[in-house]
C-alpha cells in the first residue's frame, strides 16, 4: 500500500490501482485530479478534516465512493450518503479493511465542547488517530503522528508515541509550523519512535511511503 501525505491532515492511500482519501479539509489543495477513490474517512467535523467543496470534487470523478464519517459528520454531510461509524467498527471496501477507534476529540479548552473523533487503522497497517490520543489494540505498523494543534501538547505526543511503539512513524496534521517548529516537533517524536526501535520519516506534502 502506498501513503502518500497531502497538506495538513490529508492523507491518500492507493492499493492495487484503487485509494483511500483521509480528512480531505480546507487546508489541503483542490483536490480535483483524483480517480479510484472507493472510500473517503472523516475523522471528524472540523473544517480542516471536513470539507464539503473538496468532498465535491473528488466525487466528481468518484460519484461511487464512500464517505465513512463519526455521526455528527454524518449530520453535517446529510446531503451526502454517508456511513456513521464508531469505536470498534470494521469495514472492507475494493482491497481496503477500515477499522475504527476511539470516540472523542482531544480536549482543546474546557470551555469548548468535546467533539466525536474515531481513529482509523487501514489494511491493520497503518493508524492515524484523527484528533485524538486514541492507542489502538494491537501492534502498529505505520503511526501518522499528529505533531501539531490547538490541542496538542507535544509531551502529550511523546506518551503517545511511547505507548503506541509503531514500526515506523511519519508526521502529519502539522500545517501550523514553521521550519524551525518542524524541526523541533519531529526531533521530540523521531527521539520516542527510535527508542522504542522504530523509524521516523518526514514526509512533505505530496511525498509518498510504502507498507512492507
Amino acid at each position: 500500500m502506498q501513503i502518500t501525505k497531502y497538506e495538513h491532515a490529508c492523507l491518500v492511500l492507493e492499493n492495487q490501482g484503487k485509494r483511500v482519501v483521509i480528512d480531505p479539509g480546507a487546508y489541503t489543495r483542490q483536490m480535483d485530479s483524483l480517480e479510484n477513490v472507493v472510500a473517503i474517512v472523516i475523522t471528524h467535523m472540523h473544517d480542516d478534516h471536513c470539507n464539503e467543496a473538496q468532498l465535491d470534487r473528488i466525487l466528481q470523478s468518484n460519484p461511487d465512493a464512500k464517505i465513512y464519517g463519526t455521526d455528527e459528520v454524518c449530520k453535517r454531510l446529510s446531503g451526502y450518503q454517508t456511513t456513521a461509524v464508531h469505536h470498534g467498527d470494521f469495514y472492507t471496501d475494493a482491497g481496503f479493511t477500515l477499522e475504527f477507534f476511539g470516540d472523542l476529540h482531544a480536549e482543546i479548552h474546557r470551555s469548548i465542547p468535546l467533539l466525536q473523533n474515531c481513529g482509523v487503522m487501514v489494511n491493520d497497517t497503518l493508524y492515524y488517530p484523527g484528533d485524538s490520543y486514541t492507542k489502538p489494540d494491537r501492534e502498529v505498523g505505520v503511526l501518522a503522528c499528529p505533531t501539531s494543534a490547538p490541542w496538542l501538547k507535544i509531551s502529550d505526543v511523546m506518551d503517545f508515541v511511547a505507548a503506541v511503539k509503531p514500526k515506523r512513524c511519519f508526521a502529519t496534521h502539522n500545517v501550523h509550523l514553521s521550519e524551525i517548529g518542524h524541526d523541533l516537533n519531529n526531533g521530540r517524536v523521531k527521539q520516542v519512535v527510535e527508542a522504542g526501535g522504530g523509524t521516523f520519516e518526514y514526509l512533505l506534502p505530496g511525498d509518498s511511503t510504502e507498507t512492507i
